[in-house]
């Protein structure tokens, strides 16, 4: 049997009630702290209900896989980064030239600063958002790295759908419910994010929803950025 995770919030957290309806799911809940709250008010307000619910289901997955992989993680910090990972979609944090995933995980780092978050624990969120969208990499580094990229599988693409109980997925979905046309509609959402700064996909799964969305969208081309480099031989 795996060995149930720390679920704890970051160390003298100040305790209160909560704005959402608290729900646990195989154990899992969102930590009930200031911070927590703070974060759950503006990610609500800033982002589309799309988006909020999606990330919210992202924190739940997250934990959820933590738990069956026995990992050991702050609740705290994997909410800070599942909350904030597609805030870099939203017009308020969208840089005209960063991808979307630095613009969230900037956002991050400025709002954990502005509440004594350590520089470790900040500079943690701030990758599991960088890097949630890079395959391969997140699964072999910090738990909350891995287990937000973990969550955005799941939601997103499917990944481990199985893994998970028929309970479980239920229940997260009754919190959070997931839209009829979810796929098409997230798939809308990055690309309404995005279309502005489309050089910023080079390389990356998100020129994946630009091709899908705009007929006369090129893609950058790796090989025929080394040939056309500065360099002669």
């Amino acid at each position: 049997m795996a060995k149930l995770p720390t679920l704890a919030t970051s160390p003298g957290a100040p305790l209160g009630e909560r704005t959402e309806m608290p729900i646990a799911i195989g154990g899992i809940s969102v930590p009930d702290s200031e911070l927590a709250r703070e974060i759950t008010e503006l990610v609500r307000d800033t982002e589309s209900p799309l988006l909020f619910h999606h990330s919210s289901r992202v924190f739940y997955w997250g934990a959820l896989t933590g738990v069956r992989r026995g990992l050991t993680f702050d609740a705290e910090l994997l909410y800070a980064g599942a909350m904030f990972h597609d805030m870099g979609l939203t017009r308020r944090h969208s840089s005209p030239a960063e991808r979307f995933e630095v613009d969230g995980a900037n956002a991050a780092r400025d709002f954990l600063h502005g509440h004594g978050v350590s520089r470790q624990d900040i500079g943690t969120v701030w990758t599991a958002i960088a890097l949630h969208t890079t395959p391969g990499i997140p699964q072999h580094m910090h738990p909350v790295i891995a287990l937000v990229t973990a969550g955005v599988e799941m939601d997103v693409l499917g990944i481990a759908y199985t893994e998970f109980s028929d309970a479980e997925r239920e229940a997260v979905m009754q919190a959070h419910p997931r839209s009829r046309r979810f796929k098409d509609d997230i798939i809308q959402a990055f690309y309404d994010g995005i279309r502005h700064k489309p050089h910023t996909t080079f390389g990356n799964v998100k020129a994946d929803v630009l091709a899908d969305k705009d007929p006369h969208f090129t893609r950058g081309n790796f090989c025929s950025v080394i040939r056309r480099s500065a360099w002669h031989g």
